[in-house]
């Protein structure tokens, strides 16, 4: 028979509800920014490959309809990411720019991670567009470490 653990005090239970709480606050802002970031990071790669990003290319990767893109584009345009003209490609700002460089900076460490694991190629890149807007800065860090050991990849 397993044994029951002691009851937590009032403190400890305190103390561990506002730590859960932090937790499920930073997932949310890191949902709230997710869908700005993969917009901006791939508005970045469809400019650096065919020099614009047209609205259409966005929906047909993103695989989403062309109004769900209009209507980010026109939240991205108010948050100073991106500048559009109806009918027109798309281009980043400044600040669009900087996030779309921290984006791919992040992504390319938690690929570079979960291949270090021994993970594929391409699952690694399917799994980092997911890690990589929930990971906090700190454990970003350890990722890039770890990634850059030399020697064989983990096994299990």
């Amino acid at each position: 028979m397993k044994p029951v653990p002691a009851p937590l005090s009032a403190e400890d239970d305190l103390r561990s509800a506002e730590t859960q709480a932090g937790a499920f606050q930073a997932v949310r802002e890191a949902r709230r920014s997710e869908l700005a970031e993969d917009y901006v990071e791939l508005i970045a790669e469809l400019i650096a490959h065919f020099g614009e990003a047209r609205p259409v290319d966005i929906a047909s990767r993103l695989g989403v309809t062309a109004p769900t893109v209009a209507k980010t584009l026109d939240r991205l345009a108010r948050d100073g990411l991106v500048m559009r003209a109806r009918y027109r490609s798309v281009f980043l700002t400044d600040q669009g720019r900087a996030l779309a460089e921290e984006c791919r900076v992040r992504h390319d460490i938690v690929v570079r991670f979960l291949i270090r694991l021994g993970l594929d190629a391409e699952t690694a890149e399917q799994d980092a567009e997911g890690i990589e807007h929930h990971v906090s800065a700190r454990t970003l860090a350890l990722f890039a470490a770890f990634a850059e050991r030399r020697g064989q990849p983990e096994t299990r």
